[in-house]
């Protein structure tokens, strides 16, 4: 009796363990102003002394600006996180601009410490994700004007639009650094690069396949 108790509470609290350490701890107190130049390192930035905080340390300048997408994949992401307004640290929030060139996509990727709300400003876009193995199950949607796609935590997403003119959205990320890992360039363009006999056995492909890829990124 004793034992099935004691093994109920250690169930207990692995389970409050995993709730509380599921997301960005919340803040202490009102803000943490990030400080790049602080010397103590911590999960995260240490905070500005709140003394010297300003509205600027809050403000960011220019989403209304599309970005350039004069490239490779059509897209470009234009970030708003802490790295550019020091007080979302700790928030756990941050934005993001996507630009679509006609046909354009925001290539496969995950975001390892964030879920993802994705609006759309403009156009007409596919978006999907996949479910983790074994069943790397598919779920995409045709998203319009107004329209809202939800992204999970660490799941691999894309976007593409389907239109033929331009087309804009806006990301809320669950994170003040979701981070973003782009399957292609993670595989492909390592430094080092991964040996290309073990991407040619993961991908079922020949080496000669594998080489020529790693040779675009």
């Amino acid at each position: 009796m004793e034992s099935s108790r004691g093994l109920l509470m250690l169930g207990l609290f692995a389970m409050i363990c995993s709730i509380t350490f599921a997301s960005e701890p919340s803040p202490l107190q009102d803000f943490c102003v990030a400080d790049s130049n602080g010397p103590v390192l911590v999960n995260g930035l240490s905070c500005k002394d709140s003394k010297m905080v300003e509205a600027q340390n809050f403000f960011f300048s220019g989403l209304h600006i599309a970005g350039n997408t004069s490239n490779a994949v059509g897209s470009r992401v234009t970030a708003v996180n802490v790295a550019e307004i020091p007080g979302l640290n700790t928030l756990g929030i941050s934005l993001a601009r996507v630009d679509y060139a006609p046909w354009g996509i925001n290539p496969p990727h995950t975001h390892p410490r964030a879920t993802e709300i994705l609006t759309v400003l403009e156009g007409t876009l596919e978006v999907g994700f996949v479910t983790s193995n074994p069943e790397n199950r598919l779920i995409k949607k045709v998203v319009y004007k107004g329209d809202v796609f939800v992204f999970p935590i660490g799941l691999v997403h894309f976007q593409r639009n389907i239109g033929y003119g331009n087309a804009a959205a806006i990301a809320a990320l669950s994170s003040q650094n979701p981070g973003v890992i782009t399957v292609a360039n993670a595989v492909f363009g390592s430094n080092p690069d991964i040996s290309p006999n073990i991407l040619a056995k993961a991908f079922q492909v020949d080496k000669n396949a594998v080489l020529n890829l790693q040779s675009k990124f």
